[in-house]
């Protein structure tokens, strides 16, 4: 088969260690650091957890799963694993096609925040970050010029990895910065819950309350569950591609979802006992990232050595995300495109410079210029987690629930009827049933703006 000699002669990860840390970089991102902590004590402290820990395990991981199943089997792109799985429906390949243009949005304004980070972390190992006020730091992101210089640096680290391929770049980068940024964040919880009243931050997150766990808050878990493990854009299609035929796929999307979960956990235990220790307030976003942390650290004996960590955890993790967006693009133009990997590598970099550079100025110069009332970084962000990244984890729950050939499903989990796949009978019912139904009330749910 064509598969099979594809699989043969494409170079992937070297172990399943390799797979899992680059896997779950790619997950881990932004958002798990300052949007989950927050998320949390805003719908209901623990009892947000609890139910958000149901979505990953019913959702989250049948998900991851099924991407890493479909790449693995098909050792291609995202628009080439539909194409070779479904080769008499070519209908199929529009979702690869969704997941690489959802990517290549994503990777467009993503790189952008990259970019902020990078500044602040710059700022913080001069220390000038700590003495800034809050027009200060919001005039950096409305300077026309300023935020490219990081946008550019954010692109060119990122192709530096993915240029090198798989086994030279993505996995050995992966196997160093993973490590490294669990160390840093256990420092920082460390750290924050030695301060004085770090219990209040606790508390905050941790503390039941579910008069605040609405159907809103429910739905806001659900979301949360799907986008924080980067499900329906192709992403973990991708990665699948690359990882060992002997390898348990069961076993490694567990590790991809716990991995992310545990960051996502302690970065609320890291920052919000810091936030209430000092009496700042929690604010969402990047107003707690950029202007509320650094008050925090100049507040607390060593800030300065903490948010030089705090800042090299946000870039870490900013990193092995946009590697993966980045990998997502560059194989389907090696693929498809038929392009080198380098030439792939340098063309969706500057491709992505320039959108990035538009969604940059969309906070200064073209602030005024909207696409349905939101400024382009809105609209791409608005996009692809309320629409696209829902559609495409629905069309893949879909496709594995009703139309790929579960004996073809039991064949790759089971590596060839070498491991037992008990499991399997829960997971086909969740994909058939559940997955669709809850991907549906979330798409629903954003195009109707409830």
């Amino acid at each position: 088969m064509s598969t099979e000699n594809n699989l043969l002669s494409k170079k992937g990860f070297t172990s399943n260690l390799g797979a899992i840390m680059a896997a779950a970089g790619g997950s881990i991102g932004l958002g798990n650091i300052w949007r989950f902590p927050y998320t949390v004590g805003a719908n209901g402290g623990g009892a947000f957890i609890i139910v958000y820990l149901i979505f990953v395990v019913l959702l989250g991981v049948p998900l991851v799963m099924s991407e890493l199943m479909l790449g693995r089997r098909s050792g291609k792109n995202a628009v080439g694993t539909f194409r070779a799985l479904a080769p008499k429906h070519r209908s199929w390949q529009l979702v690869g096609l969704i997941g690489i243009l959802a990517a290549f949005l994503i990777y467009s304004f993503y790189s952008v925040v990259f970019g902020w980070t990078l500044n602040f972390t710059g700022q913080a190992f001069t220390g000038s970050i700590l003495n800034q006020d809050e027009a200060q730091i919001f005039a950096f992101f409305a300077h026309p010029y300023f935020p490219l210089i990081g946008l550019a640096v954010a692109l060119s680290l990122t192709a530096a990895v993915v240029v090198a391929g798989v086994q030279k770049g993505i996995e050995k980068c992966t196997k160093i910065l993973m490590p490294v940024l669990f160390v840093i964040i256990l420092l920082l919880c460390l750290r924050a819950v030695t301060l004085p009243d770090a219990s209040k931050g606790l508390s905050f997150i941790f503390k039941p309350d579910f008069s605040k766990l609405t159907s809103k808050a429910i739905l806001n878990a659900l979301g949360q569950s799907m986008f924080s493990l980067s499900i329906g854009m192709c992403a973990l299609i991708t990665y699948g591609s690359y990882i060992r035929k002997e390898d348990n796929l069961f076993a490694s999307s567990l590790w991809i979802a716990g991995a992310d979960t545990a960051i996502a956990i302690l970065a609320g235990i890291a920052i919000f006992p810091a936030v209430f220790s000092f009496g700042f307030s929690p604010a969402e976003g990047p107003s707690l990232v950029y202007v509320v942390l650094p008050k925090v650290f100049n507040s607390m004996p060593f800030g300065h050595f903490f948010s030089i960590l705090f800042f090299l955890l946000l870039s870490i993790a900013a990193l092995t995300s946009t590697i993966l967006l980045l990998e997502i693009l560059v194989m389907w133009a090696v693929e498809e495109l038929k392009m080198k990997r380098w030439v792939a590598t340098i063309a969706v970099s500057t491709v992505i410079f320039i959108i990035g550079a538009l969604c940059s100025l969309s906070f200064g110069p073209l602030k005024e210029y909207t696409i349905f009332g939101d400024t382009l970084f809105d609209f791409f962000d608005k996009l692809t987690a309320t629409y696209m990244m829902p559609f495409g984890a629905l069309c893949i729950s879909l496709f594995i629930g009703w139309y790929y050939p579960k004996n073809e499903i039991i064949d790759e989990f089971s590596n060839k009827g070498t491991i037992k796949t008990g499991y399997l009978k829960i997971f086909y019912f969740l994909m058939r049933y559940i997955v669709p139904v809850a991907l549906l009330i979330v798409l629903l749910t954003g195009i109707l703006g409830l």
